[in-house]
């Protein structure tokens, strides 16, 4: 009998055996995203009461999580204008409830402009011209790149109102009301000035979803983006730069969706704000600040 020679199995990256030994899905990843959110948000809610500043690092990892897995279901998604009229949705009700939310509980030193879905809404918008340009160029319609060109300077022309009411601000005369409800109005609009984050956190989602097929890609340029944000703030207190640890999570995405849990999401989010906000207030209206000798042994101030 002749004996046949097999093949050496082909050897995977370093990557895929990673991801097939620990990898994460989708869900898996929001979920552990959602729980540094949280305690990310105790910080941003009970500041004035006490809670220390360290609180706050480990949440920098959570929005580029977010932006990441964002990117690849911007990919999958079947029906991309229905994605981002969910995320307009979302954007309005979490815009209008913070504004009522603030106004019948006033907290000094808390600002409720939470509002992440405004970033994945303009990050979207931005993917979708990316694709439009793409295709563009792919197909050689000279008409569709500059109608995609066009478009990404809609959420900048969009912006313009924040400028104009930020002139007024500087008015101590002016209508405080009247200021606050052009604010609301104006987050009402999809623009690159309302957005949660700033432009970076735009650009990194673009960023993502181009580099989607080359992770090794995707994490050198957040690495790299990560270490410039590190550099800026080198004399300040900003850890917006610990963000970079989100890179042993990337690395172990699978790519699979997981459970989904899509609705979750978008209910947890407003509501933990909501709640974990009025409590904050509710303290601070009883006067109980990091001043109060209880909370300040405990925390340490």
């Amino acid at each position: 009998m002749t004996s046949v020679a097999l093949a050496p199995a082909p050897k995977l990256g370093f990557l895929n055996n990673l991801q097939n030994r620990f990898g994460l899905d989708a869900t898996s990843l929001k979920i552990i995203a959602v729980v540094l959110m949280f305690i990310d948000h105790i910080h941003q809610m009970f500041g004035p009461v006490g809670v220390p500043h360290w609180v706050n690092m480990p949440g920098r990892i959570v929005f580029p999580i977010f932006l990441f897995l964002m990117a690849d279901s911007w990919h999958y998604t079947r029906n991309r204008k229905r994605f981002l009229i969910r995320l307009y949705q979302a954007t309005v009700v979490m815009t209008i409830g913070s504004f009522l939310i603030s106004a019948m509980f006033p907290y000094p030193g808390v600002v409720l402009m939470n509002n992440a879905f405004m970033t994945f809404l303009v990050a979207g918008l931005y993917m979708w011209f990316y694709d439009i340009i793409r295709d563009g160029v792919w197909n050689h319609q000279p008409k569709q790149i500059v109608k995609g060109t066009l478009l990404c300077l809609v959420p900048i022309i969009t912006a313009a109102p924040m400028l104009v009411i930020g002139t007024m601000a500087e008015n101590p005369d002016v209508n405080v009301t009247l200021l606050r409800g052009l604010i609301m109005a104006a987050s009402l609009i999809p623009n690159l000035v309302m957005v949660e984050g700033g432009f970076m956190m735009v650009a990194l989602a673009v960023l993502f979803y181009i580099f989607r097929d080359h992770r090794w890609v995707q994490i050198a340029l957040f690495a790299a983006l990560s270490l410039l944000v590190m550099w800026n703030n080198r004399h300040g207190q900003d850890v917006q730069w610990m963000m970079i640890f989100a890179i042993p999570f990337m690395m172990l995405y699978n790519g699979k969706p997981g459970r989904g849990m899509k609705d979750f999401f978008y209910v947890f989010y407003p509501a933990h704000i909501w709640i974990l906000y009025i409590i904050g207030a509710l303290l601070f209206m009883f006067g109980i600040t990091h001043h109060t000798p209880y909370y300040a042994n405990l925390f340490g101030a």
